[in-house]
């Protein structure tokens, strides 16, 4: 009985499994897709319907388009122009004003009087050195041409983000109009310069810059110059700076009238730093930045007020220090000898110095 039972799997097993008929569509089928209220018609004769462009581009892609579109004329060629009229160099640069000013890297002015300016539409010019700072790596030019060119406009730096999206445009290696895109990877920061001098209030981003993007603008999504590029890190990636917008304004008024920038120095090393809840809440303290301060020159005016490394100055004469272009203000012209009353924090209390600034050395 068991081998009876045994059989019976065995050609249950052999058995071949039922398969369903295979079904197909004969050749002249035509098919209609339901896409809501409009029908596509798939086959050999029907046309590729392509997608408009605002559904292709994302918003990163419209923003940095836009800001492109705005700034980009604005940009422009700086090459300084030797005795015998050759080229020495270049960098880029971007009119400010549509009578011809320019705004540029100190450092590509390189003590030269009269530059070839190449502009976004081809055309050349020449224009003349105006003055420049070396402090702040900004340099300001004049077109000699009676010409009235697209400008592009300052903004405010100070509204700046860390993340935020920023934009470069230049000539970097020569090739002109390039356009690189990256985020604010940090505020305030100092750094010397290739002649030694150390300039601060820097925008560091990771828009790729390259050697002829030196005193091009930087650009944030709404079309407003932020920085001026100015220096990057040899042999490390989205390591690159900028001169923020606010410096660059204070520089260009007082190169327009002054032809060099006057400003008062209190010896210090310094940068913008957030302010620990913790201690704006020990210390009274509503604003969000003060200035840090990373070093004091021996026997400088700040060290003979009793102002230490590691101190966070949040106001001088009443008026809140965000920044260092704040600090800029009020280290100007009229600061020189003149005593100020400098509100810090330290070790989490409120205490307050006062400073008297000496004339800092045109150059030095």
């Amino acid at each position: 009985m068991m081998k009876g039972r045994k059989y019976q799997s065995f050609n249950r097993a052999r058995r071949p499994v039922r398969r369903l008929p295979a079904f197909s569509f004969p050749p002249e089928a035509d098919f209609v897709f339901d896409v809501g209220d409009r029908a596509f018609e798939a086959g050999p004769s029907s046309p590729v319907m392509p997608l408009p462009n605002s559904d292709l581009l994302d918003a990163y892609s419209n923003a940095v388009v836009r800001a492109v579109e705005h700034v980009g004329p604005a940009v422009v060629r700086v090459q300084p122009l030797t005795s015998d009229r050759s080229f020495a160099g270049e960098g880029s640069g971007f009119v400010v004003s549509p009578e011809g000013l320019i705004l540029t890297n100190s450092h590509v002015v390189q003590g030269f009087s009269r530059f070839a300016i190449i502009t976004a539409e081809g055309r050349a010019l020449t224009a003349r050195c105006v003055g420049d700072d070396p402090d702040t790596d900004i340099a300001l030019l004049k077109i000699e041409q009676n010409v009235r060119l697209p400008h592009a406009r300052l903004g405010d730096s100070k509204s700046l983000r860390r993340g935020q999206l920023v934009i470069a445009i230049g000539a970097p290696l020569g090739f002109e109009a390039t356009v690189t895109t990256g985020v604010v990877s940090a505020l305030g920061r100092s750094l010397r310069g290739e002649r030694g001098r150390l300039i601060e209030d820097l925008i560091q981003t990771d828009a790729a810059l390259n050697y002829g993007n030196s005193g091009g603008p930087l650009v944030n999504s709404g079309g407003e110059v932020v920085g001026i590029a100015t220096a990057v890190i040899s042999g490390a990636q989205g390591l690159c700076f900028a001169v923020a917008a606010n410096t660059a304004s204070f520089v260009m008024a007082e190169l327009l009238a002054h032809g060099h920038v006057r400003r008062g120095s209190i010896g210090v090393v310094a940068q913008q730093t957030p302010v620990p809840p913790a201690m704006a809440r020990a210390a009274g303290v509503t604003q969000a930045y003060a200035v840090w301060v990373a070093a004091v020159e021996p026997h400088g005016p700040a060290a003979k007020a009793g102002l230490a490394e590691g101190d966070l100055l949040i106001a001088a004469d009443g008026r809140p220090l965000t920044g260092l272009d704040d600090l800029l203000r009020v280290l100007g012209p009229g600061s020189i000898d003149q005593s100020i009353n400098f509100d810090l924090i330290r070790a989490g209390k409120r205490m307050s110095v006062k400073i008297t600034p000496k004339a800092r050395k045109k150059g030095g």
